[in-house]
């Protein structure tokens, strides 16, 4: 909780659930990134928060944005971006939307299969590519599955292709995993992105770029390692796997630019046992699954909740949002402490929560509105 967060909600009069962005954190967010990874290019994963307050400071700050439609790319250049700092990572993309993002100026593409080189050849002719393998996300808390990246043995042959096609071969890229806690997560796939360059080099074909990916975490309930560990541990692997020859590196941090920026506001609505013998409540709040806190999917997301009576004894509480659906629930399998004395109406406060909230609110189930953002 920032003192410009808190000022703004004292004197907030509108109701319902709200999210709050300050980006004073946003900024130094982004400053500590450079700190840690000063050889490094930060490309900022849009769809993380699009709010345009934060893609026109970021584009101040000379930062770079990764991008996964059209719509993103056309909000990052009306930030003041330019097309060279736009890195178009989505590997499933229509044909016209690649041809679209070329008449905007985008040169850089992800490709991760032969008939995404072959689109990409044919909408946007002499463009770079960069080839996504698929690597172990354990460690992360969300982790990113096989739908996205090539084994690593296959990468070369899609690179090749991509050079008989007319394009040209600029690296590989990969993602450990959102939400990552192993420093060393990069290590492995460090590794096999070095096994690409070997193969490639073979053909004729010298490689540029690693992209790094994301995974740099927000701080949640569980303590992460500092952003200078991660920094130096993936410059070990570098030189580890590459020796003296290190390529340009790219990241792409969303949650880690923009997550710890930002709070929910919400309210108790219902307080509840299900019998008189049950010694875990259900508490009700106005905000759930599909009103941004989609994240808690299995748990995975746990944030951290402030009340008005935290000082107070605690007992553990199932937390479910309000909507009539019964995969609305927040914290079940692992019930969360909640102060004993917490009443209908409180204010509770979700923290950490700038990233992935307000992008994945519905626009209207149960005919709840979408989660309200304030960026100051």
């Amino acid at each position: 909780m920032t003192t410009r967060i808190r000022e703004f909600l004292k004197h907030r009069l509108q109701d319902g659930p709200c999210l709050v962005v300050d980006l004073d954190v946003v900024r130094d967010n982004y400053l500590g990134f450079a700190r840690a990874l000063p050889d490094t290019k930060v490309y900022y994963a849009v769809k993380a928060n699009p709010a345009p307050e934060i893609l026109r400071l970021l584009a101040e700050l000379r930062c770079c944005f990764d991008v996964a439609s059209i719509s993103e790319t056309e909000a990052v250049l009306a930030a003041g971006a330019t097309p060279e700092r736009i890195s178009y990572g989505n590997t499933i993309k229509k044909e016209s939307e690649i041809a679209a993002a070329a008449k905007l100026g985008v040169t850089l593409f992800a490709i991760d299969c032969e008939a995404e080189v072959e689109k990409v050849a044919r909408a946007a002719p002499g463009s770079r590519v960069i080839c996504r393998i698929h690597c172990d996300g354990s460690g992360s808390e969300w982790p990113l599955s096989r739908k996205f990246g090539c084994e690593p043995a296959y990468a070369a042959d899609i690179l090749e292709l991509a050079h008989k096609r007319g394009l040209a071969p600029y690296g590989v890229s990969f993602h450990v995993g959102s939400q990552q806690h192993n420093i060393e997560a990069w290590d492995r796939a460090l590794a096999s992105t070095a096994s690409v360059f070997r193969a490639c080099a073979e053909r004729g074909i010298t490689l540029a770029m690693v992209n790094l990916g994301g995974g740099f975490p927000a701080r949640y309930v569980r303590k992460t390692p500092k952003l200078e560990s991660y920094g130096k541990a993936i410059f070990r692997s570098l030189r580890k796997h590459f020796g003296n020859a290190v390529p340009e590196t790219i990241v792409e941090p969303g949650r880690g630019l923009v997550g710890n920026a930002g709070i929910i506001q919400a309210e108790v609505v219902l307080i509840a046992k299900r019998s008189p013998e049950d010694e875990v409540r259900w508490v009700y709040l106005d905000i759930g699954k599909f009103h941004g806190l989609a994240e808690t999917i299995d748990e995975s997301i746990r944030y951290p909740i402030r009340t008005p009576r935290d000082r107070d004894e605690t007992a553990p509480c199932i937390i479910a949002g309000p909507t009539c659906d019964s995969v609305d629930v927040l914290y079940e399998k692992t019930p969360y402490p909640l102060p004993v004395s917490l009443a209908i109406g409180d204010k509770v406060l979700i923290e950490a929560a700038g990233a992935y909230t307000a992008t994945c609110s519905s626009v209207g189930f149960n005919g709840y509105p979408p989660l309200r953002q304030y960026v100051i």
